[in-house]
């Protein structure tokens, strides 16, 4: 047994854990779950990590690890006030019952596959674009500290990119503890979960529901396999979507969104760092799986910290952890001169943040681009 296969995946769980709980506390707060269902929303998560990296690592023999879905945290963070906890559940049960259907019916999964990458990116960066912002707002309330870390967040990713914003958010919680930022939160608290029943508003399913779905497929499950091929494997993809999709469907109703493929943190597991042979890099599973369960236990006591944080201090740490996939999102929406105008039309859109019909901006905004693109085609056809 090499440290290794130790040491990896517990970097994994700690950049993973650590790194985004800010935002899902952000999304729980905009569908006006309780204090007690953000902490069932962040235990049903860990569990689902915990179960599916266990047993698609010792299934396959493959060191497939799991995680939340940080882009659809950031959606339902981005439509505060539009649903309520009953009619976002509703919308990731429907979610979790798409990826289901795309590992059952190889057509639909190829279909989400044709959607272009440049209009997938567009409405992800789009999303992700007021929370970029909101990490520099900050310096309007408390400049000190928002301009303290964000300096320290820009040093920190020329040493360690992966570990740069879990080392700010845990400076920044000393800073804040220091400081007396933090109020109302007393001792290390066990997790619990609720269970919240579901109610299937159309406008939710479709508003919330669907760019859930699409944007847990393109940006977190189709990179996660590129990850894995990169390092020599071969995933079973339609397995590794029943199974996260059947975990997103079991932790739903205790406030949970989806469950999907790592792709940032599975670097972290799947290399020559972890170990020299491919064929045992699968052993880092049952340690990814335990960090896991131990935040299932014990992450209460950290959503409590998150939640006594002022907003500003909030939106500072969130939009520090999505930076990247901001950056990368838009790299996609304008890599493809021929998709840019669509592209770009999608990003205007989905970052207008409108509410029409009761959908949110990301699906108008997806739909924007999508007919975009259809009319570019149609006039290319009549062009020639």
């Amino acid at each position: 047994m090499r440290l290794s296969l130790i040491g990896s995946p517990v970097v994994a769980v700690l950049v993973g854990f650590g790194g985004t709980l800010a935002v899902i506390v952000e999304a729980a707060r905009a569908v006006g779950a309780s204090p007690g269902q953000i902490t069932s929303w962040v235990t049903g998560l860990c569990l689902a990590m915990a179960g599916t990296t266990a047993w698609l690592t010792w299934r396959h023999r493959q060191p497939i690890v799991t995680a939340w879905s940080t882009p659809g945290a950031a959606l339902i963070a981005a439509m505060p006030g539009i649903y309520d906890p009953h009619q976002a559940v509703g919308a990731f049960l429907f979610a979790a019952a798409l990826i289901l259907l795309s590992a059952a019916l190889k057509p639909l999964a190829a279909l989400i596959e044709r959607i272009p990458p440049a209009i997938a990116g567009a409405m992800l960066a789009g999303v992700l674009l007021r929370f970029v912002i909101g990490a520099v707002a900050g310096i309007n309330s408390d400049p000190l500290f928002v301009l303290v870390l964000i300096g320290l967040f820009l040093v920190l990713r020329l040493m360690a990119p992966i570990a740069a914003v879990p080392i700010v958010v845990v400076l920044g919680l000393v800073w804040a503890w220091l400081g007396g930022r933090l109020s109302g939160v007393s001792g290390v608290g066990l997790s619990h979960v609720e269970l919240i029943a579901p109610a299937f508003d159309p406008a939710a399913l479709i508003g919330l529901g669907v760019p859930l779905f699409l944007v847990t497929m393109a940006s977190q499950n189709l990179p996660g396999v590129a990850v894995l091929r990169a390092a020599g494997y071969s995933p079973p993809v339609r397995p590794i979507l029943a199974v996260t999709g059947l975990a997103s469907l079991l932790t739903a109703p205790l406030g949970a969104h989806t469950s999907n493929l790592a792709a940032i943190t599975a670097s972290l597991c799947t290399g020559p760092d972890t170990h020299p042979d491919p064929a045992k890099r699968w052993q880092v599973g049952p340690f990814y799986a335990a960090g896991y369960l131990l935040c299932a236990i014990f992450g209460a006591s950290l959503v409590a910290v998150f939640a006594a944080l002022p907003p500003a201090l909030m939106a500072t740490i969130a939009g520090l952890a999505l930076l990247a996939p901001f950056i990368g999102a838009l790299g996609v929406a304008l890599e493809q001169p021929a998709h840019r105008y669509a592209a770009g039309v999608t990003f205007a859109v989905s970052a207008a943040g409108v509410t029409f019909l009761g959908l949110g901006s990301a699906f108008w905004g997806l739909a924007a681009g999508i007919l975009v693109l259809a009319l570019d085609r149609v006039r290319a056809i009549f062009v020639k």
